[in-house]
């Protein structure tokens, strides 16, 4: 599964999805559950304009999921039709990377 998340520093998860300029790929092994780093890709983002969820979304078309800080309704809707799971998280790429991980092999154990 491919994970993207917005940061700026490659550090912390400090990017609105709207305006996410700087974005750094995982792939995650669920078989093996191991996060390793692909690559950080950079989107030009138009200061002055409101909405920029489509060049973002183009740019993560290999992604399943995207984590960032925050994002609004229209993002949301953009990236569900193109197939994007958005995720609302802050804190470290490490830590939100180990959150959204332990979640899906949570998941996966969940008897219903």
């Amino acid at each position: 599964m491919r994970i993207a998340v917005a940061t700026s520093n490659g550090e912390d998860v400090n990017l609105h999805f709207g305006k996410a300029s700087s974005l750094y790929i995982y792939e995650y092994d669920e078989e093996n559950d191991e996060t390793s780093f692909i690559e950080h890709r950079t989107v030009e983002i138009e200061k002055d304009s409101k909405h920029q969820n489509p060049k973002i979304i183009k740019a993560l078309a290999d992604c399943e999921v995207a984590i960032c800080e925050e994002f609004g309704f229209k993002a949301s809707i953009f990236a569900e039709d193109a197939g994007l799971k958005l995720v609302k998280d802050e804190g470290t790429v490490e830590e939100v990377l180990k959150k959204y991980t332990d979640h899906v092999k949570f998941l996966k154990n969940v008897k219903i």
